[in-house]
């Protein structure tokens, strides 16, 4: 019996963190709309070093015919706004998505209350380097106590250190810009109303 307990605990030790077997599988229409980004932990090279300067991003997603998933992104960076369209593509297996060729090798919700916050996770291999994130994603730009616990359950237990995640900071331009698309800066700052005008 001893030994079959142990035979057990190495196996499960022996996963790969971001691609352990307790992973969500929960239908990513739950996701679709408008969301902002408001944490994240991430295993990238200088991210500890760089995450008190990094702002709150927009974010849109939908559902293609083909039941890809289009995720529009934009966020506030030196005077420009970085706006990126990505589109995944559904894995064989479970509600998860990937497009290698970009450098997403998994995208999948880990959590939600399918009404205000969700949890996703993602697996990049970007350039030489390959890394995993948990991001908090919001419909409103104050996260609920809820995702917060939630976002720290996720991130902790994929092993993320407390120096690999951060809070994501207001954007000064999305704000004094104000909230509806009619008052959208040229830019296109990293506001979700901006983001599905872009």
């Amino acid at each position: 019996m001893r030994g079959v307990l142990l035979t057990t605990l190495l196996a499960v030790v022996s996963l790969p963190r971001p691609q352990a077997v307790w992973l969500g599988r929960l239908d990513p229409r739950q996701l679709l709309g408008s969301w902002y980004v408001l944490a994240v932990a991430s295993g990238e090279k200088g991210f500890a070093a760089e995450k008190a300067t990094k702002n709150m991003e927009g974010v849109v997603v939908t559902l293609t015919p083909e039941n890809s998933l289009e995720v529009r992104s934009s966020r506030h960076r030196l005077e420009t706004c970085d706006l990126s369209i990505v589109e995944l593509l559904r894995q064989n297996s479970g509600w998860a998505f990937e497009n290698p060729s970009l450098g997403v090798m998994e995208y999948r919700v880990l959590g939600t209350n399918f009404r205000d916050h969700a949890i996703v996770f993602t697996q990049l291999e970007l350039g030489d380097e390959a890394f995993s994130t948990v991001e908090l994603y919001s419909r409103t730009e104050r996260a609920s106590q809820a995702g917060l616990r939630l976002f720290a359950k996720w991130s902790q237990g994929l092993g993320f250190l407390s120096q690999q995640q951060a809070r994501l900071q207001p954007d000064g331009e999305c704000h004094r810009s104000g909230s509806g698309p009619s008052r959208c800066p040229r830019a296109c700052w990293a506001c979700k109303d901006c983001v599905a005008m872009c």
